[in-house]
């Protein structure tokens, strides 16, 4: 999906996660809306789903597609890396990152998104999956960090 659609799509799903939050008062209502709405919407997403950082260790939430790792492996993958940078990282290429955890070997590029509470901790991880190389870039990092805002 060239930028401009992307971005479109994006400013368009802003929307109408905006008004679906409304709904509810709960994190988890919130987040699972946000997984069922971007899966559903962005046809590269393979895998949309949230890790929840809870006693030091980072259990799936709710999430949409494949089944998922229940607990990811203490420091490793790009969900622990976005954990402990407290910043998303982007990976064109799976294969080629140190430390991949492989829930679904057919995943071949990822986002990992922190969502970090208003006392600057990290409270749960958006990770995204596609099935092809380099589908997320700077937009993807953008508009899903400004969604994960509205839970």
């Amino acid at each position: 999906m060239d930028d401009k659609k992307k971005n479109a799509r994006y400013e368009r799903l802003f929307g109408q996660i905006e008004d679906l939050m409304k709904k509810s008062d709960s994190s988890l209502s919130h987040m699972a809306t946000i997984c069922a709405v971007l899966h559903n919407k962005m046809d590269y997403f393979f895998w949309t789903g949230f890790y929840l950082l809870q006693e030091g260790k980072l259990h799936v939430g709710p999430y949409q597609g494949p089944l998922a790792c229940q607990e990811l492996k203490k420091e490793k993958g790009v969900c622990w890396a976005a954990c402990n940078t407290k910043t998303s990282i982007i990976v064109p290429d799976v294969s080629l990152y140190p430390g991949h955890i492989a829930c679904d070997g057919r995943s071949k590029s990822e986002i990992a998104v922190p969502l970090i509470s208003e006392d600057n901790k990290v409270v749960a991880v958006l990770d995204v999956d596609s099935q092809s190389l380099e589908s997320f870039n700077n937009l993807d990092q953008e508009w899903l960090s400004k969604i994960i805002t509205l839970i």
